[in-house]
């Protein structure tokens, strides 16, 4: 597995449908991400057409496509794709039509197992074949209960996805994953899963659409950029949600995103192509960086005053880079991971991407 990024002309030049991720990429809660919007616009006028691919099961794919509207971007419920939408798919590999169901969620999943053709029941005693556990904010102790009861009595745990946390609003808060392990707790049974980083629903996405060259964009490594890696299409990762400029550098390589960016506007912005320089240094742009004694050492324009014989030595301290600077970092801590020789995650400081 390659350890560089892949070189690539603005992506909206390259690709012709976006698999964007929602929360934490289009909107936090209610309201949308800053350059979200415009940029959605403007690249969908050049071409590349917008889906949008969530792990959130809880809403209905009409409300979904409403709130999008509601940021003055056209947008109809078919070019949402939820992990309901997915987990059900599943489910008619493992469970007989009409199958009885116990959703523990929102009415999105609901909807999705009902249109999928099982039986939707509330309670243990109707002998569900399935709990399918998907997020809604509303989830109570009872919920939760209940489907321990039932999977104790032999139902199978499945679960719309295992993200342990969700970007809202307000920060950083409990996801579906947090949820479900409280079930697992409960009964000692692991749940198979749908969603991401699994790869059918970026492959579900893009067969909707007829895509010749997706990409997928997403602000997690765990979910978006390694469901991504594992669908085979490139990621983007974006610092508008719950992924550091630091957790980038660091990202094993299952994770690794295609190309970075601070926020959507990457889709409109030439990617310099890494490249390796002598003495085991690796340039991205105007910047070159390099992994030496376990630390980084970082030169953030080689063109200027500061040259390579006088490279900053990245310590524990919060550091300021520039995009491509940020790019250098991970290129040069992929390939010292990819050769036995990996950074303490100690010895990498917090980064602000300039």
């Amino acid at each position: 597995m390659t350890a560089t990024l892949i070189p690539s002309r603005p992506p909206v030049d390259v690709f012709d449908v976006a698999l964007y991720d929602l929360d934490g990429v289009v909107y936090l809660g209610p309201e949308p991400v800053a350059h979200a919007v415009e940029t959605i616009r403007h690249t969908a006028s050049r071409g590349l057409r917008p889906l949008y691919v969530t792990n959130n099961s809880s809403r209905e794919p009409e409300e979904i496509a409403a709130q999008i509207r509601g940021f003055d971007v056209p947008c109809d419920p078919e070019q949402i794709v939820t992990s309901a939408q997915s987990v059900a798919l599943l489910l008619r590999d493992l469970l007989e039509a009409g199958a009885p169901v116990l959703p523990v969620g929102g009415p999105g999943l609901r909807t999705a197992l009902e249109q999928a053709g099982f039986r939707i029941v509330d309670s243990a005693d109707d002998a569900p074949a399935a709990v399918v556990q998907g997020f809604a904010p509303d989830v109570s102790w009872r919920d939760l209960a209940e489907a321990s009861y039932a999977i104790a009595a032999g139902a199978r745990h499945v679960a719309t996805n295992l993200d342990t946390s969700i970007p809202r609003d307000r920060g950083i808060a409990p996801g579906n994953g947090a949820l479900v392990r409280a079930v697992v707790e409960a009964t000692g049974v692991e749940p198979i899963a749908s969603g991401k980083p699994l790869p059918e629903i970026f492959h579900q996405a893009a067969a909707r659409v007829g895509a010749r060259a997706p990409i997928a964009v997403g602000d997690r490594l765990d979910t978006d950029l390694e469901g991504a890696r594992a669908a085979g299409i490139p990621g983007l990762l974006v610092l508008t949600g719950v992924t550091s400029a630091r957790d980038a550098v660091l990202a094993p390589a299952h994770q690794r995103p295609a190309l970075l960016a601070t926020d959507l506007r990457g889709l409109l912005e030439h990617h310099p192509t890494p490249r390796a320089v002598e003495d085991g240094w690796w340039g991205c742009g105007t910047a070159v960086a390099r992994v030496r004694d376990g630390g980084l050492e970082l030169v953030d324009d080689p063109t200027g005053p500061q040259g390579p014989s006088d490279p900053q030595r990245l310590g524990q301290r919060p550091a300021t880079v520039s995009r491509d600077g940020w790019r250098a970092l991970c290129v040069a801590a992929w390939d010292a991971a990819d050769r036995g020789a990996p950074l303490d995650p100690d010895d990498v400081p917090p980064l602000t991407v300039g």
